[in-house]
């Protein structure tokens, strides 16, 4: 069973690379969100390594010189955890662990770190617990050893902690009988999802932290808690939500981020399958974010592996009431307008009035045009129930 226990304060490095995929902009942006990701799980991110490479090091990710930086500040400032910035392979993790001699943990260990924190019923410990097993299992030499010189903290939430459970033979044993219990979990999802009756399903998907159970609390007048860290919500809520004469299912799931883990997307299928049952999507969007772009893009790619892209889908731009940007002085014939500078008017102008989809601006928190937002849902929803139930419209 995973352990659940509060979170202690840890200091730690970040590390990243600069690639011909990947410039310094985006390796920084990338760091930006690991930054939160380790605030998020209890830990005090102290200082960020970055190294222009061509391609990772197979052996070690950074160079040999970076690696001996990093030892160097690791030691001098009594550094217990580096984490990376993307997935290690076992025999990475194994030769840094030996130069730096403290904690290693990889983006995908934090990510499914944070997910058993945050993991509340049965059916989410369940499927966190089957991920993290599918994660340790090529790792388990590695863990292990590990664990003999350090415990608990960040990463050490989660299964087999014992010297038992270094037999890859039980670690296969108890993925097979999780995958029954989710085998199970799944029929009695799908049992639920059926017995709902003959009403419009919308689900709620975005980017973790843009607002979406905010927004849901808002327009189901219910109590689903929301919290400015990622990840807040992990067990899918349901609410019947009513608005005019129109009852539908409304449904938060959990957010999205770059670089999901993928045992994540498939122990996380009888979530994401009520996503994939969804006659309408919600697409959440905080455009106050500098990079709300490319989480539109990194959600989409999502939506695209779980056969969810092609369906009708509201584009909801939240947090209008945080958006910000640069000003240039009308005398100023020098200074190029970019997108740091675009109004909100100006957005509206661009791309996003241009995705044949419904779009709208909106604060979920401070309830800015809500009730744009509800009119736009109302007459999807009746134009979806119309097609679906056609001899079931004697609401109207």
């Amino acid at each position: 069973m995973i352990e659940t226990r509060e979170a202690i304060s840890e200091k730690v490095v970040l590390i990243g690379v600069i690639t011909q995929h990947q410039n310094e902009e985006k390796a920084q942006e990338y760091l930006d969100e690991l930054d939160f990701l380790t605030i998020t799980a209890g830990g005090v991110p102290v200082k960020r390594f970055l190294q222009k490479l061509d391609k990772p090091n197979p052996k070690t990710f950074l160079g040999t010189g970076k690696l001996d930086d990093v030892r160097a500040f690791v030691d001098s400032h009594n550094i217990g955890t580096a984490i990376f910035d993307d997935e290690l392979s076992p025999a990475q993790l194994r030769n840094i662990e030996k130069i730096l001699d403290c904690k290693i943990l990889d983006r995908t260990n934090l990510i499914l770190d944070i997910f058993a924190s945050r993991a509340q019923t049965s059916s989410a410990k369940t499927q966190v617990e089957l991920a993290q097993y599918e994660y340790l299992l090529p790792r388990l030499t590695r863990m292990w050893t590990h664990l003999d010189k350090q415990k608990g903290g960040i990463g050490m939430r989660g299964p087999g902690e014992t010297e038992i459970e270094t037999d890859r033979r039980i670690i296969r044993n108890k993925i097979t009988l999780l995958k029954k219990k989710l085998l199970t979990i799944d029929k009695q999802m799908a049992v639920q999802r059926k017995n709902r009756g003959k009403l419009v399903r919308v689900a709620l998907v975005g980017y973790t932290n843009v607002g979406k159970s905010t927004l849901m609390n808002v327009i189901s007048k219910s109590d689903v808690f929301a919290e400015n860290k990622l990840f807040a919500t992990l067990d899918t809520t349901v609410r019947k939500v009513v608005i005019k004469n129109i009852p539908f299912l409304l449904t938060d799931t959990v957010g999205f981020i770059r670089k999901l883990p993928t045992q994540l997307v498939e122990s996380f299928k009888s979530t994401l399958d009520e996503v994939r049952e969804a006659d309408l999507l919600i697409h959440v969007v905080d455009i106050s974010h500098p990079n709300f772009e490319d989480h539109i893009s990194s959600v989409n790619k999502i939506l695209d592996e779980i056969d969810s892209a092609n369906k009708p889908t509201l584009m909801i731009f939240n947090k209008i009431d945080a958006y910000t940007h640069e000003t240039i002085d009308e005398d100023d014939l020098i200074t190029e307008k970019t997108k740091a500078h675009y109004t909100l008017d100006d957005w509206r102008k661009t791309w996003l009035n241009d995705l044949n989809k419904e779009v709208c601006f909106i604060s979920a928190i401070e309830k800015n045009n809500i009730d744009e937002f509800k009119e736009t849902v109302y007459k999807n929803v009746l134009d979806i129930h119309t097609k679906i139930f056609p001899y079931n419209n004697f609401l109207y």
